[in-house]
């Protein structure tokens, strides 16, 4: 890829996500989009654009400079990226790869080895806001990128996000999206906490959202979790289930282990919603959490139950693995 002209970009994935921030990339990129997933319906969404349907991997690799991924998770991403008819299997292959999706920071590194060594440079960009978002053009991204190639990348990524920033080499994109998604799964379960203790106290959940969004205690999961989905209590499949949450706390909780941090909170919220994954609430949107709590069935008590019968000076069984996790 060269700084004087437009690359071809292509893009593989498009799905939920990948979907819109295709469309967005065809409406405003000046030169050629190629599209490509396994799923021929998903390809409506391109519709009205330039983009073309790519008819394999292989194909996207023989046309683009620039290919972007949207895909489900690690795996999925180093089988695109290294595996045989994948894009650097042919004699001709892509300039920069750039990984939207969510996975570990060892795969994101491990991946960055493989095409650094086929000479193709790997740049991770997980998303993060919601598929409306996507659908506008305004994602928050977060990139992890050698710091000559960002400025190259950038322009590409602003058609998709409003706020693009550089975390640091490749890996660090994965490492504060990570967080970022901790931070929100931990933060709604402490509102779906209190939201139950405050109507269980006599008052309406609606007027303690709107006296704490006033106050020190706002947050844009009240404003957004909260108001849209734990007050009305309406958590609806296809959106953003207890499974996904499990899948990136347990991306954070192992990123915990290698740098040897214990993650009690991180813990806790896992334990959290794998009772909503096995307590009726698997494949709906995860705020259903609080439904959880309201009925008691939560991981706390048994928390609370195994500290009190734990021998003094011991730790409790939680603890006791998470210190081997760490």
């Amino acid at each position: 890829m060269t700084a004087d002209k437009h690359p071809v970009i292509g893009f593989i994935g498009l799905g939920v996500m990948g979907g819109p921030m295709c469309r967005n990339v065809a409406l405003k990129h000046p030169a050629d989009v190629i599209a490509f997933d396994m799923n021929a319906s998903a390809f409506a969404v391109l519709e009205g654009t330039k983009a073309r349907r790519a008819a394999s991997v292989a194909d996207v690799a023989a046309q683009a400079d620039v290919v972007f991924l949207s895909l489900p998770g690690g795996p999925q991403v180093e089988q695109v990226c290294v595996a045989p008819g994948g894009l650097t299997d042919g004699a001709r292959r892509p300039a920069v790869i750039v990984d939207l999706s969510t996975t570990t920071v060892a795969s994101a590194r491990g991946v960055a080895e493989q095409l650094a060594a086929r000479g193709v440079a790997f740049v991770d960009a997980p998303v993060a806001r919601t598929r409306e978002a996507a659908q506008r053009g305004e994602l928050s991204i977060m990139v992890g990128a050698d710091e000559t190639l960002y400025p190259r990348i950038e322009p590409l990524l602003r058609y998709m996000g409003s706020d693009v920033t550089r975390c640091g080499d490749v890996g660090c994109g994965q490492v504060v999206k990570l967080i970022n998604n901790a931070l929100v799964f931990e933060n709604t379960v402490a509102l779906a906490e209190m939201m139950v203790l405050g109507e269980r106290a006599g008052v309406q959940p609606d007027v303690l959202l709107d006296a704490v969004s006033k106050g020190s205690g706002d947050s844009f999961v009240l404003r957004n979790h909260g108001r849209k989905a734990m007050l009305p209590r309406q958590f609806p499949d296809k959106s953003f289930p207890p499974e996904y949450v499990l899948k990136d706390l347990g991306y954070v909780l192992e990123l915990a282990a290698q740098t040897e941090l214990t993650a009690h909170v991180a813990e806790l919220a896992r334990r959290y919603y794998a009772a909503a994954a096995s307590g009726g609430f698997s494949g709906r949107y995860f705020p259903s959490v609080i439904e959880l709590i309201d009925r008691g069935d939560g991981p706390a008590a048994a928390q609370s139950e195994a500290a009190v019968t734990a021998a003094p000076g011991q730790p409790d069984a939680s603890t006791q693995r998470s210190r081997a996790h760490g």
